[in-house]
């Protein structure tokens, strides 16, 4: 993906299999959301092909985009919106009708165990709470596909607990995962990561086999995926504690 003379992204190339749970790394300004937004439908790539569902992201981005569902760290919910007219805009925009949207609705509610008012507003939601609505919000439309952007960013460690709690159980429906996170604990959760940096793909493997490739003389448990991060990013001489 090229802007003017600039990379965001060059020569990237992977594949997600379906359920799978799919991490992606890499600090701020590694190409992480423009690579999202490719395969979104929101940005048709410079050079060459992406598919997403069988579908070529620049054949089709509408059905693309009906495709995928899409939780943003900073703005999925409008905060002076009610519980309800939030998931009802989102319906609207997504043109269910109104008989698939209460299904959904309320099989979803009932998935995060919802126990609020759906009158209540959203600014008034602990923000756990409030996360777990975002993702209701971009499952409403039962996507194949489903992106989260740091999802869990700023809530407590018992809100992050459960949210990847509903993470595993969304994929063991099928659906594929696809997550960015800068908590390696979570990290640890994905079936693979992948770890941008400067645009490109610098590693991709299960967090088990990374650990091996970079300190092949401990133990994978011995080993914290931060320490992973920083070899492959920075250098191995970096991650290695004085």
């Amino acid at each position: 993906m090229k802007f003017g003379d600039f990379y965001a992204v060059k020569d990237i190339s992977f594949s997600v299999e379906q359920g799978e749970i799919f991490g992606f790394l890499g600090a701020n300004g590694a190409g992480k959301t423009t690579t999202i937004r490719v395969l979104c439908g929101l940005l048709i790539p410079s050079e060459g092909e992406a598919f997403v569902c069988g579908t070529r992201v620049a054949d089709d981005p509408l059905k693309v985009k009906q495709s995928v569902g899409y939780m943003s760290q900073k703005f999925t919910l409008y905060d002076d919106m009610t519980v309800d007219e939030n998931l009802s805009f989102a319906a609207s925009l997504r043109k269910l009708d109104e008989q698939k949207f209460k299904e959904n609705k309320e099989r979803l509610l009932k998935f995060i165990r919802f126990q609020q008012s759906g009158s209540s507003m959203v600014r008034d939601l602990p923000g756990g709470v409030k996360q777990q609505m975002s993702l209701v919000a971009a499952l409403l439309h039962d996507p194949e596909v489903v992106f989260l952007d740091e999802p869990t960013a700023g809530v407590s460690p018992a809100y992050r607990q459960r949210f990847w709690q509903l993470i595993r159980e969304v994929a063991g429906n099928g659906k594929t995962v696809f997550v960015t996170t800068h908590y390696m604990d979570e990290a640890e959760q994905c079936g693979r990561i992948a770890l941008m940096k400067e645009g490109q793909l610098i590693a991709l493997d299960t967090p088990e086999n990374l650990k091996k490739k970079n300190f092949p003389e401990k133990q994978p448990g011995e080993v914290h995926l931060e320490e992973v991060f920083i070899a492959e990013v920075e250098g191995k001489e970096q991650a290695v504690p004085s």
